[in-house]
This record gives structure tokens, sequence and C-alpha cells, in this order.
């Protein structure tokens, strides 16, 4: 991915949570982990309160999982699995071919790499499997070199700008 990604996360009452891109076209949250081809670790950075753990959530259900997604802030990981028997017209991205199990870390209360290293952090990371990572500057040294780094700004309208690089 040569350049930087810009989406706008939208709320709305009826639709919910909703993305566009650049060009304002209504696009789904998992388009986001087509662009970014096979890399699996995505580390989401901005302001508490900007909107991290509802696009994840966003991210998890559009892939498929049925579980509940919410932070993991006390638990730091949580784990969801994407049901590999569901049908795939019961998905809402037909060409994610992902099955398995998505890893969703909320890393705040981190205290250091030790805590990360100690609780298997990089077994999560280098797994295969997609890790969602809120607050990953306090893991960043343990991140693989392919990391995609998400931005999410509040904007003065209250819309999200996410960035992703």
């Amino acid at each position: 991915m040569a350049n930087n990604l810009k989406y706008t996360i939208k709320k709305d009452a009826e639709k919910g949570i909703y993305l566009l891109n650049a060009q304002g076209e209504e696009v789904a949250a998992t388009d986001i982990l087509d662009k970014c081809d096979d890399r699996r670790v995505f580390a989401f950075n901005g302001k508490m309160g900007a909107g991290k753990t509802t696009f994840i959530k966003c991210l998890c259900e559009a892939m498929g999982t049925e579980d509940v997604v919410n932070s993991p802030t006390f638990a730091i990981v949580n784990v969801y699995e994407v049901n590999a028997n569901r049908h795939p017209d019961e998905l809402k991205v037909e060409n994610l071919k992902f099955k398995g199990e998505v890893y969703h870390f909320d890393c705040y209360r981190i205290k250091d790499l030790r805590e990360a290293l100690d609780m298997g952090t990089e077994e999560y990371l280098y797994s295969g499997n997609y890790c969602f990572i809120e607050w990953a500057e306090m893991i960043e040294p343990l991140l693989p070199e392919d990391t995609v780094w998400v931005s999410i700004e509040v904007q003065d309208n209250g819309e999200r700008l996410l960035t992703i690089n």
C-alpha cells in the first residue's frame, strides 16, 4: 500500500456506523482489510473515546463473528471466533476468506514490555490471525515490521477521520 488511505466514519440513527472512502462512497469496513493484502496486525491510535473499540467491533462483525465484541481493557486481550461454518451469504463481505480467531488487544494498562512478553503477546502477533491492537504504542517494539497503523481522529463535526498507513 503506497499511499495513506483516508476514510470518514459516520454515525447515522438508522444505519449505525458506516464508512465513506475519499470519494464519499460508502464502503464496507472490511474493504480496509482487503486493501492491506495479507497483513494481519493492525495498530489503532486515537485519543480516549475516538472510536477505536467501536471500529474494531465493526470489523469483527463484518468478518462474521457472532461473539460479543467489547473493550478488553482489563483482560488486555479478547479472542473472537470467526465462524467457519457460516454460510457465505450470511457474511457481510464475500471475498474475505479468513476463518479462525481474531485477537483484540487493549494495551492501555500494560506497564512495560516485560508484562506484554509474559502474557504471550508475540505468540498472538505472529500467529497468522488478525490482531487489532488499541494503544499499540505501548508494545510498539514487539510489533511486526508490516503492521498496519490506523489513526482515528475526532473532527469538529463529530465525525471521525480514519487514516491508514
